[in-house]
């Protein structure tokens, strides 16, 4: 399956819907309410964040309030709010605190926009990369008996590979370098996006590691599909490592 990710925004492939294909509404407003946060996945952050809202605050109760928070997390992440994000994913947390997809979220908004000047600048960073481990940790949590197998195996791939890169971004916001590239290798290895490979040439460019960051940019240079993005950043790279060999054979 060939995707482009060329941001840190990638949530499980599971569909609001197909979760609550296996829960039981209580009455017919209910069921209204949950149609229509259904319904509103095609029609934008703000449409599902509002559905969502009415579900929980006209039934407290109801079965579909861990599903209607992720969906309300993932369309403010979307958004850029990058605080009612972290506030709704810790509420799914607090819920469910095994909930892979939630904590995956949780870290990778934080990890995303951390300022170099801040001052809580390491709690935060701590913070992200004890989120991403604890979604690791829990990655084999089906959450959906209804999904094939098949569907399982593909999401389960997708969102370990994402916690990995969130990891390797994270790091490279430290400057460790070394286990940046670590992380970005095992995303690639798990599902092989060029953004992954990429950002693992760069960490390995960054870490001093010319040779093995130059071997990665020619095979991405090699494809002739390759996105634009990832062909300028990859370009770059493989100039600065050719300049750093240069200066160390002189």
């Amino acid at each position: 399956m060939k995707r482009t990710l060329l941001s840190g925004v990638l949530v499980m492939a599971i569909g609001v819907s197909g979760l609550m294909a296996e829960m039981k509404v209580k009455s017919k407003a209910e069921s209204v309410a949950v149609q229509a946060l259904i319904a509103s996945e095609t029609q934008g952050p703000d449409a599902i964040i509002k559905a969502a809202e009415e579900l929980l605050t006209k039934f407290a109760d109801t079965q579909f309030k861990e599903v209607a928070l992720m969906a309300e997390a993932t369309a403010y992440q979307q958004k850029g709010d990058v605080a009612s994000a972290e506030l709704t994913n810790e509420r799914i947390l607090e819920m469910d605190p095994k909930n892979p997809q939630a904590a995956m979220q949780l870290g990778e908004v934080i990890a995303l926009h951390v300022g170099e000047k801040d001052l809580d600048r390491d709690e935060r960073l701590a913070k992200a990369e004890k989120a991403l481990n604890q979604a690791l940790a829990n990655i084999d949590n089906k959450p959906s008996e209804g999904m094939t197998d098949e569907a399982w195996t593909e999401n389960k791939k997708f969102t370990k590979a994402q916690a990995e890169n969130d990891l390797g971004l994270l790091q490279l916001t430290r400057k460790n370098y070394d286990a940046a590239a670590a992380a970005f290798k095992a995303a690639a290895n798990d599902d092989p996006q060029p953004a992954y490979q990429v950002r693992q040439a760069v960490a390995l460019q960054k870490a001093g590691k010319s040779d093995e960051a130059l071997a990665i940019c020619d095979k991405l240079l090699a494809d002739p599909q390759l996105h634009p993005a990832i062909k300028k950043i990859a370009t770059s790279v493989k100039t600065l490592a050719t300049q750093a060999k240069a200066a160390g054979a002189k």
